[in-house]
């Protein structure tokens, strides 16, 4: 943490540099003095400190400057750092000012000039505000923060990106922090153009996207190499797997990820029948080993970086970042899994990060402390979630579009979830609508049996109703079927007969697309069974297989 900072402003440069010796002179070991030749440059020193999230303890300014009073300067002053003690020097003429200064800014106190000699006329006024300054301010954070409103779909997104790549910083709602709402005025004009991160360094990002965020926070968004043995696309638990074991066995290995390392599963509160966790474990953690894991044995992660094209070139696979750079290897491993689907009802769309969520959105649930919130959905996911949401909200309203909760969710999830008093479970039920003007107020459901219609009061509602593979970026170079999935293995193989294009004198391996040396892993397969032990197994056989085709070419 810096020391906390003194600021002297007067626009005599005898008489500032004077108080500024004084000052050095006596509070130079434990605070770091600056000086100002005028209000306006005093102020914007105060800006960029406050941008730094540095702390300021006193500012001592002279009353008559011709740009802008000492007065005006201190009450400008006041609403970045409100704490702060503030020390008015005036004539005679100017006591009249000062004594009104004490209501309307809270002035905490005027010395005549001169004040020679210091040790009796300054240092132990001085000494007395700096105490009790010391015994009152807290300690301010001093990592990243983030400025912007609980209804910016926008803040939404980089608070998100932030806390699923593991990256700490701090919330500040502009709407209830008058200090950070000042700050961000005086970075963005656009009140409607948020967030506004600020770092360590002084340096701040307005509305950034992922990319951007992803390097100013020390992800890495670019390859190391233009040829790898194995690129895995997509993080998530059949990608980390895949990851783990292609780089411990010798493969060159990248995976690529588009947002944060864990996928879908990252974002999940509890993960509670993985093996080995007797306890339980959240996604965040799992996230974090197993990336941790990965980067320890020798796999390059890449963030914040998305793939918008695949082709072959003989016996190597190509692709093509969003950027337009080219990276090309021997054998590729999709592990891009599924996307939420949304929900098709009236308001919704408008709503998004308002207040409306598709997943768990952990960063947010604390915002919705005793309010009420809905989940729709009845999978685990939808379980895990609600039974997390439980924790701070009043009531947990589970709107299930099928009859009972048995059909899609575990049974330890719907005992818990029985056992929870703050959790109602609606089955039948669908969104018929959701309300508001620029956050979500009510939502309106209808239970299918019996038509009948209620509206409920809602801060929150939050989207698990099932997903889409993350495959249209292959176009038609791999077999999908209808709904997209990657077809691989033998199911690639119909009366006898291999898939079109197939060349080699054997069936697709175990996890093989329809193009030699591309695999497919996790929940982007065809009928595969979502859990995260059977993706990350499967991100583990996908390796074997392509050191099986590696042996081949």
């Amino acid at each position: 943490m810096a020391k906390p900072v003194i600021i002297s402003v007067d626009d005599e440069p005898q008489v500032l540099n004077a108080i500024h010796r004084d000052l050095r002179g006596k509070y130079g070991k434990d605070y770091r003095v600056m000086k100002a030749g005028s209000g306006a440059e005093g102020l914007e020193i105060v800006k960029q400190l406050k941008q730094r999230n540095e702390l300021v303890a006193l500012f001592i300014s002279d009353q008559r400057m011709p740009d802008m009073e000492g007065t005006q300067y201190l009450a400008e002053a006041r609403q970045f750092y409100p704490l702060a003690r503030k020390v008015l020097l005036t004539a005679y003429a100017d006591t009249e000012a000062a004594i009104e200064s004490i209501n309307t800014i809270e002035l905490d106190y005027y010395l005549m000039k001169p004040w020679d000699p210091p040790e009796t006329n300054l240092f132990p006024v001085l000494d007395d505000l700096l105490s009790d300054w010391q015994a009152t301010v807290p300690v301010p954070y001093d990592g990243i923060r983030v400025a912007g409103t609980l209804w910016s779909a926008t803040s939404h997104h980089v608070k998100d990106f932030l806390s699923r790549n593991r990256i700490p910083f701090q919330w500040q709602d502009i709407e209830s922090d008058p200090e950070a709402a000042k700050l961000v005025e005086a970075i963005s004009k656009d009140k409607n153009d948020l967030p506004v991160v600020f770092f360590p360094d002084g340096d701040t990002l307005v509305n950034p996207d992922s990319k951007d965020l992803a390097n100013k926070v020390g992800l890495k968004t670019e390859a190391s190499s233009p040829h790898y043995d194995i690129i895995i696309i997509g993080g998530g638990p059949a990608g980390l797997g895949a990851g783990v074991y292609g780089a411990s066995e010798g493969l060159t290995t990248l995976m690529i990820e588009k947002e944060a390392t864990g996928g879908q599963a990252g974002t999940s509160s509890r993960i509670e029948n993985y093996l080995g966790f007797p306890k339980g474990i959240s996604g965040f953690d799992l996230a974090k080993r197993a990336t941790d894991q990965a980067g320890r044995l020798g796999c390059e992660v890449l963030t914040a970086v998305e793939v918008s094209d695949v082709r072959t070139e003989d016996h190597y696979k190509v692709i093509t970042l969003s950027d337009g750079a080219e990276l090309s290897c021997k054998a590729l491993v999709i592990a891009t899994g599924v996307e939420l689907r949304e929900l098709e009802a009236p308001g919704v769309k408008d709503l998004t990060g308002a207040g409306i969520y598709y997943g768990a959105a952990l960063t947010e649930a604390a915002n919705y402390k005793d309010k009420p919130v809905v989940v729709v959905g009845g999978a685990n996911s939808a379980g895990q979630g609600a039974m997390y949401f439980a924790r701070y909200s009043s009531k947990v309203t589970m709107m299930v579009r099928s009859s009972s909760l048995d059909v899609n969710m575990s049974a330890y999830l719907i005992d818990q979830i029985g056992n929870q008093p703050n959790i109602e479970v609606m089955t039948n039920t669908v969104v018929e609508e959701v309300i508001g003007e620029d956050r979500l107020e009510k939502v309106r459901c209808k239970n299918t049996e019996t038509g009948k219609e209620l509206t409920l009061d809602a801060s929150a509602m939050y989207i698990f109703i099932g997903a889409s593979a993350n495959t249209d970026f292959l176009g038609d170079l791999v077999d999908r079927n209808r709904q997209g999935f990657i077809v691989t293995g033998q199911d690639l193989v119909k009366d006898g007969k291999r898939p079109r294009g197939w060349t080699l004198k054997r069936d697709p391996f175990f996890l093989e697309t329809s193009v030699p040396g591309i695999f497919a892993a996790g929940d982007v397969r065809q009928g595969a069974v979502r859990r995260v032990a059977s993706a990350v197994g499967q991100g583990a056989i996908a390796v074997a297989m392509v050191h099986q085709y590696l042996k081949s070419i």
